[in-house]
């Protein structure tokens, strides 16, 4: 592999593959806080790997050895308000889902029941999405017809072309979801990716997307867990390349006929997802990422 080549172009995603067994490891949690519902999670990863998911020393053994501290409370957060968002608009009767970079997103399986009439395209590497897809399909799982599988390279390939040779349609009622993805595009494939979003989004379309802040970036160190989640994305040569100002989400948005619902910082997160039944926050969450939510402006 050269230098300048990342290891998803060549393998399946280690950060997909690691997202999914957070998720995993998530669904067979008991507490309320940390027990997700991703039931397909599980189907995704080995089967060699199911003991330690699913007994609890080593579930937790695992978590802390392998993943920065923090990470694995953020991903079970950002599942959770995602998959509120995405339900959301499906039962508004949005007329599509385009989720980009999807990984082992499992969505379209799951809240397949809810699905009435949107369409739920679904981004990524090639390399990733056939791995997926052989999963679901060694393990039975059913692949809802709604759901369309295009490929791409995103900092090499346009993704309007990729688009226009599928089902997808401009101007339609539509969520655009970025999980775990603009941290890993360059200042180009981030223009163009909100570029697209801004010309295919119709009336009442929305975006949620995560992100890291600049300042990781710069490697300054003002965050819980941000050495450690910085040296491993650039362990599994997946390195970040993207991040936005601390403060500057709002005209990152602007700037791109976006404005903004909902921003949720590693503080806003412990509240909303790691409460106990007395208010008190019972976990921390890895401090470097955001959550936000905004719609386009008409």
């Amino acid at each position: 592999m050269r230098k300048t080549e990342k290891r998803i172009e060549n393998e399946i995603s280690r950060t997909a593959e690691f997202t999914c067994m957070m998720r995993s490891a998530s669904f067979y949690e008991k507490t309320r806080q940390y027990k997700s519902n991703d039931y397909v999670a599980p189907l995704l990863v080995p089967k060699f790997f199911m003991p330690v998911i699913k007994i609890r020393p080593l579930r937790n053994f695992f978590i802390n050895r392998f993943f920065p501290p923090g990470m694995y409370e953020y991903v079970i957060a950002r599942t959770k308000f995602i998959d509120s968002v995405f339900q959301k608009v499906l039962n508004e009767g949005f007329d599509q889902i385009l989720i980009f970079g999807a990984g082992f997103d499992s969505r379209g399986v799951r809240f397949a029941d809810a699905n009435k009439k949107t369409k739920i395209f679904e981004l990524d590497a090639p390399v990733t999405q056939e791995a997926k897809i052989n999963q679901f399909k060694k393990r039975g799982v059913e692949i809802d017809p709604k759901v369309i599988f295009i490929s791409i390279d995103f900092n090499k390939e346009s993704i309007e072309n990729k688009l226009l040779e599928s089902e997808f349609e401009k101007n339609q009622k539509t969520l655009f979801i970025l999980e775990g993805l603009t941290m890993y595009l360059d200042s180009e494939a981030i223009d163009n990716t909100f570029k697209v979003i801004n010309e295919c989004a119709g009336n009442g379309s929305k975006v949620v997307f995560d992100y890291v802040y600049l300042s990781v970036l710069r490697g300054e160190n003002l965050y819980y867990g941000e050495s450690e989640v910085l040296d491993g994305v650039k362990k599994e040569n997946e390195p970040w390349s993207f991040g936005i100002e601390k403060g500057e989400i709002e005209s990152f948005l602007e700037n791109r006929d976006l404005k903004l619902i909902k921003n949720l910082n590693s503080e806003d997160l412990e509240k909303e997802f790691f409460k106990d039944i007395k208010g008190n926050v019972i976990a921390k969450v890895n401090g470097t990422h955001c959550i936000t939510y905004s719609t386009k402006i008409n």
